[in-house]
């Protein structure tokens, strides 16, 4: 008999880590996942999926490297995806240190305790395409120099070099994932596009709400989250640690998405939208979107959900 992967997931009660479990189950992996607290945490979405029993929760405050070193030795994975940590772009301006520590030092933790631990574990590190900041019209692409915006974006920059420093200096198979926008129905309502997409349905069901929204001009590569977790398993399956792009390469401006949710809704997106300055960021990317060549010619991978696409699943899935 084959013995089966062990992956562990780091940040698992999240829109990816949920969407991965999901995938790797289906894959026939052992599937251990971690959140700050097992025992109080809820894991809403591995419940809506279905696949809470199947998984084997364990509790890591990704921060505190011993708690890092017993999560890794309960579990002995093959894999590890590190997902955890802040992941709100708007909330880091908020609570910048707090996204520093979960995200940069949790990062680090991990590393180390691969480590000292097993250097033959495979490490993928969800990184963003919010480093390169504002790509000017021009699509990244993995040789783009970072230009953060936020701190959520410097965090994952530093998070990203310390990948690639203990790639090149210990030989460890790690690598970023350098993931656009992806959404799902599984995304909280603090991100803008299930904002978006819940107050529509609101409005349609006979709400008389306005939708408060920052800045419309900005243009974002949205894909579909399901899609982008494969990439991240394909990441770990080549024969040597490469980071790759993962995006639609197509953008879409916030206007045309609000304009394609309520046109959903058979509704003018103008008679329910107010622009508030008090929701523009202090500092935000005019337009960001990502070429993935590399990841179509070397992963075989392709986003095959693009665009106005990604907002009518959205607002058929709720």
């Amino acid at each position: 008999m084959i013995n089966k992967r062990t992956a562990l997931i780091c940040g698992i009660s999240g829109q990816d880590g949920a969407y991965l479990s999901q995938f790797l189950l289906g894959k026939g992996y052992r599937v251990f996942g971690t959140s700050r607290d097992a025992q109080g945490s809820t894991f809403y979405n591995l419940t809506r999926l279905g696949i809470k029993e199947r998984v084997e929760l364990l509790s890591m405050a990704p921060e505190d490297f011993r708690s890092v070193l017993v999560a890794l030795r309960k579990s002995n994975p093959d894999e590890i995806y590190y997902l955890a940590g802040q992941s709100s772009v708007g909330l880091s301006f908020e609570q910048p240190a707090e996204t520093m520590q979960s995200i940069t030092v949790g990062t680090l933790n991990m590393l180390e305790g691969c480590r000292m631990i097993d250097e033959n574990i495979r490490l993928y590190h969800a990184g963003s395409g919010e480093c390169f900041g504002d790509t000017k019209g021009v699509p990244a692409n993995e040789a783009t120099p970072f230009y953060p915006m936020s701190p959520y974006a410097v965090a994952k920059s530093s998070a990203y070099w310390l990948v690639n420093n203990y790639r090149d200096a210990y030989g460890l198979f790690a690598c970023t994932g350098i993931l656009f926008n992806h959404e799902s129905p599984l995304r909280p309502e603090r991100f803008v596009t299930q904002k978006i997409i819940h107050a529509v349905k609101r409005i349609a069901d006979g709400g008389s709400e306005k939708l408060k929204l920052g800045r419309l001009d900005i243009a974002r590569d949205w894909g579909w989250a399901l899609e982008y977790v494969e990439a991240m398993w394909l990441m770990l399956q080549q024969s040597k640690p490469q980071d790759y792009i993962v995006a639609t390469g197509a953008p879409i401006a916030l206007e045309d998405f609000v304009r394609v949710a309520f046109e959903c809704a058979g509704l003018n997106w103008r008679d329910h939208v107010v622009q508030d300055e008090k929701l523009f960021r202090p500092a935000d990317a005019t337009i960001s979107f990502g070429d993935p060549s590399k990841a179509l010619n070397e992963l075989g991978w392709k986003a095959l959900t693009q665009g106005t696409e990604v907002v009518r699943k959205m607002y058929q899935s709720v």
